[in-house]
């Protein structure tokens, strides 16, 4: 390893997503151990810009790995998507001597790192920290993992009251652009249909999928929606939709939101993030930037950040495939 960086900063930026507490502490004690100083960013770039950092060590980040959240906070920084913004966060860097940076989070995150680099040729890594899945170049981001397992013990609760009630659930998940939760939460929480922003089921497919699984004998139904899904109307209007022409369905909505963002990070989350950290500042101190650190086939990778945030993470079209078959 080349060893020139002496200090790297690590910061958390966008939506917060469960394991970003694991990939600080992966990052810092990675510093650690190749005797290099580590300096926590908070607030993200909007921190960055007023100065505000702590020097961080190994015993910063004890007892952090369970939990969701990140200890440094996150913002968005309008002020950071301005020339001026970002030479204020410049000068505050080399003042504290940090020389290279390891960023947490989307698409919007890395888009500010690769920006900040082409105008001061700063290192930078990226860490994929979102739930949505909908990072290019990796098979998981963080916290991906830990809400699924959020929504499908959400969906089981909710079938319990569905079956009690003979009702029909439409239960709305987050993914805004992707339906990564929404496709294998609903699998794996037995849903009758997943409605997602890639696939326009269409209403009129949705209601004759409804009115089968009423004449089959199913006695409650569980609907799993995206929150970006394309058929047309919010999960309200759907709901007043179905009302309308199935008067014979109970219908009520559960919309999950935040919760999907927030608790302990899963075991798998957990192992991602701390092999994520140590391969971004590995990476650093080998001399390379631009690029993310990611997952493919259980194998960490580089991405060039470029093709991170432009580039589509795809839906699994098998997965959709078992999900028309199973629900019948």
């Amino acid at each position: 390893m080349l060893k020139t960086i002496k200090k790297i900063g690590v910061l958390t930026s966008g939506g917060d997503s469960p394991g970003m507490n694991a990939a600080i502490r992966s990052v810092v004690r990675t510093c650690a151990y190749h005797n290099i100083e580590c300096v926590g960013i908070y607030r993200g770039y909007q921190g960055m810009i007023e100065g505000d950092f702590e020097e961080m060590g190994p015993r910063s980040v004890n007892n952090i790995i369970n939990k969701g959240g990140t200890i440094l906070k996150s913002a968005r920084s309008s002020e950071f998507r301005t020339p001026e913004g970002r030479k204020k966060a410049h000068e505050n860097l080399i003042k504290a001597g940090i020389e290279a940076l390891v960023v947490i989070g989307g698409d919007g995150t890395f888009t500010g790192a690769l920006i900040f680099n082409s105008e001061y040729n700063f290192p930078v890594m990226g860490i994929p920290g979102t739930i949505d899945n909908d990072i290019y170049g990796t098979s998981h981001t963080l916290g991906y993992d830990t809400a699924l397992n959020t929504v499908v013990e959400a969906i089981d609760k909710i079938r319990d009251t569905a079956s009690s009630h003979n009702r029909l659930f439409f239960v709305e998940v987050m993914g805004r652009d992707a339906g990564h939760i929404a496709l294998n939460a609903g699998i794996a929480g037995g849903a009758e249909e997943i409605l997602i922003p890639e696939e326009d089921l269409g209403l009129e497919r949705l209601l004759e999928s409804l009115q089968k699984s009423k004449a089959s004998g199913k006695s409650s139904s569980i609907v799993v929606i995206a929150e970006g899904d394309k058929i047309g109307k919010n999960v309200f209007e759907l709901k007043d939709y179905v009302d309308a022409n199935l008067p014979e369905y109970d219908v009520r909505v559960s919309v999950l939101g935040h919760m999907q963002r927030g608790g302990s990070p899963s075991c798998f989350d957990r192992v991602l993030a701390s092999r994520l950290g140590v391969k971004a500042v590995e990476s650093l101190l080998e001399g390379v930037s631009n690029f993310m650190v990611g997952l493919k086939n259980d194998t960490v990778n580089l991405t060039p950040l470029s093709l991170a945030i432009k580039g589509k993470s795809e839906i699994d079209r098998e997965l959709l495939r078992v999900s028309d078959i199973i629900t019948t």
